[in-house]
């Protein structure tokens, strides 16, 4: 059996939200979209020297000579995916971690702990994320440095040590935002953001000490909602790589509207919190029977 080490990067690419295109959309349907899905992401690979490793099911597994190639072929991935809608009237997006490093090449595989980083990052991707390994962004050019924003240290998987982890910027209004360093990124020192949640006569807060909070019916959620169209646990607002998220777990959805006016509706899948706003769970904001929920995030001194 011929074996070969070699500096590779590795990067996976999973279709985010599939689960439930399957539930909702059935096995026929939702594979179809899947199978496109892929086909659109796999057409990228050839224009930057990339090898598609294996098919895992809804994730792609590939091998490029440099972190450049990676970078610049995680970005086309996303932007192909954005613009074909492999999906149609249904929204589907996909997540990317990519990692660099020394691996062992065997046959038509690779292993190693460079892989398994890669592959562990991705499950922590959001959609239409791109994620990437200090490792990854070092061995960038300078001028694509630029394009990576250092979101924190975090505890992976399988690794007793954190690792940083840096977002890469791929959209248009990533170019001023997304760069290591900048000064408008960082939080003023002595200070972490946090989130209040507040539903009538409760509250509850989610931050870097609490990092999960569960909305529903449940008498265990931290949120309590007495209402028909509420499941027992039907979302919950989770801290995760520096970001508020809210998943939905329910049937009947969950509506969140920022304090700007914008409304987003939500079924099994999820979205970022920011600023301030209500959250409804099962019913519109048409609807609105006083079952709101408050958020607000802000910044906090950091507990001693």
């Amino acid at each position: 059996m011929s074996q070969q080490s070699e500096r590779l990067a590795i990067l996976f690419a999973d279709i985010s939200g599939s689960t439930m295109l399957y539930e909702t959309l059935g096995n026929s349907h939702a594979r179809r979209l899947v199978v496109r899905c892929i086909a659109i992401m796999t057409d990228t690979l050839a224009a930057h020297r990339g090898t598609l490793i294996k098919t895992i099911g809804d994730e792609i597994m590939c091998t490029f000579p440099s972190a450049e190639a990676a970078l610049r072929a995680a970005c086309d991935m996303q932007e192909a995916v954005e613009s074909g809608k492999p999906g149609g009237e249904t929204p589907m997006y996909i997540r990317i971690g990519f990692n660099y490093g020394e691996v062992l090449h065997e046959r038509n595989d690779v292993h190693g702990d460079v892989v398994n980083v890669a592959a562990r990052i991705t499950e922590v991707a959001r959609a239409r994320q791109i994620l990437a390994t200090r490792a990854a962004v070092d061995a960038l050019p300078p001028p694509l440095q630029q394009r990576a924003r250092h979101i924190r240290r975090a505890s992976i998987k399988g690794r007793q040590a954190p690792l940083d982890l840096f977002q890469i910027g791929w959209l248009p209004e990533d170019a001023d935002r997304n760069r290591i360093g900048n000064p408008a990124d960082r939080k003023p020192e002595g200070l972490e953001e946090q989130l209040v949640l507040r539903h009538r006569d409760q509250d509850c807060t989610v931050s870097d000490h609490s990092t999960t909070a569960t909305l529903g019916s449940g008498a265990a959620c931290s949120i309590v909602v007495r209402d028909a169209c509420t499941s027992a646990l039907h979302a919950a607002v989770v801290f995760q790589l520096g970001k508020f998220y809210i998943s939905d777990r329910s049937a009947n959805g969950t509506y969140v509207r920022f304090g700007g006016g914008d409304t987003v509706h939500i079924v099994g899948d999820e979205t970022l919190l920011r600023g301030s706003g209500m959250i409804l769970l099962g019913r519109p904001f048409t609807e609105d029977l006083g079952q709101e929920i408050e958020f607000s995030v802000h910044l906090t001194p950091v507990r001693s």
